[in-house]
């Protein structure tokens, strides 16, 4: 009895053994690469390569970031940037499911509006600059618009190849098994199309957040992107830079949470426990 109980509990402490071997393979590389990163931006302006007025030291840039969240004309840049960002990704997620949805459970229907969508697809939203001006001035309207525009595309065509992609042969099988439209869409083409789903709305997400700070920086509705125009217009290198940095951070907090909700949406999938392995 003895040896059994020690085989089942051996195993155990050996996987815990590993666990953080695991945890510091994971970790250790970005800190070192974001080290290594800090570190050259710091040395390229102090041996002189570059000049320190145009790259100043990355030490400062972190110092002036710093003193930046204590401002309260920071943290409402980071709200407007945000709330532009939240719109246009819910605009262009309320666009791009439900036509996604039709249009790839309906051949006849995509065939018709194939050519539309790849001739809007590839127009780059900074395009459209002038004529959203035009029509709603410089205000949220605007860049709620860009990015609502460019987020909608990646996550439409994800939406369409996962419903494109069910097996045929299980929508035949439910339907054999008199499963109804509304059942078939719920228990056959969701569990196929989330996968596609999910990597279309990180996307998506991310290109929101690319093109609210772009409307921002072009034509000067409020947010982090006016902000760093401003600071670049009056030569406030170091503050460019900071704010410059907070974009980052913010683009990887977001990207982060949907990469999180990604895989705790997706346990079940193949993918999800292929990385968790």
């Amino acid at each position: 009895m003895t040896p059994s109980i020690e085989a089942g509990v051996a195993p155990r402490r050996r996987a815990g053994g590993r666990r953080p071997r695991l945890d510091a393979a994971r970790i250790l590389p970005p800190i070192v690469s974001v080290l290594a990163v800090l570190a050259l931006f710091e040395l390229l302006p102090r041996v002189g390569i570059v000049s320190a007025r145009q790259l100043p030291p990355s030490s400062e840039i972190v110092d002036t970031f710093i003193s930046q969240l204590s401002t309260e004309a920071f943290w409402r840049d980071i709200w407007s940037t945000l709330q532009g960002w939240a719109l246009g990704l819910g605009i262009a997620i309320a666009i791009a499911v439900p036509l996604g949805l039709a249009l790839g459970s309906t051949p006849l229907l995509h065939r018709a509006l194939r050519f539309v969508i790849e001739f809007l697809r590839p127009i780059p939203s900074v395009a459209l600059i002038p004529l959203v001006v035009l029509l709603y001035g410089t205000g949220l309207t605007s860049k709620v618009f860009l990015a609502a525009f460019g987020a909608t595309w990646p996550l439409l065509i994800q939406v369409i190849y996962g419903v494109q992609d069910v097996d045929p042969v299980a929508t035949d099988t439910g339907r054999m098994f008199g499963l109804g439209r509304f059942q078939r869409m719920r228990r056959i083409t969701l569990p196929s199309l989330l996968p596609y789903a999910a990597t279309g709305l990180r996307i998506a997400a991310t290109t929101s957040l690319l093109l609210t700070v772009t409307g921002e920086l072009v034509i000067g509705a409020p947010g982090l992107g006016h902000s760093i125009d401003l600071a670049r217009t009056s030569a406030a290198t170091t503050l460019m830079y900071a704010l410059i940095l907070a974009t980052g951070l913010v683009g990887i907090v977001i990207n982060s949470a949907f990469r999180r909700m990604e895989r705790r949406t997706l346990r079940w999938h193949p993918s999800q426990r292929e990385v968790a392995a």
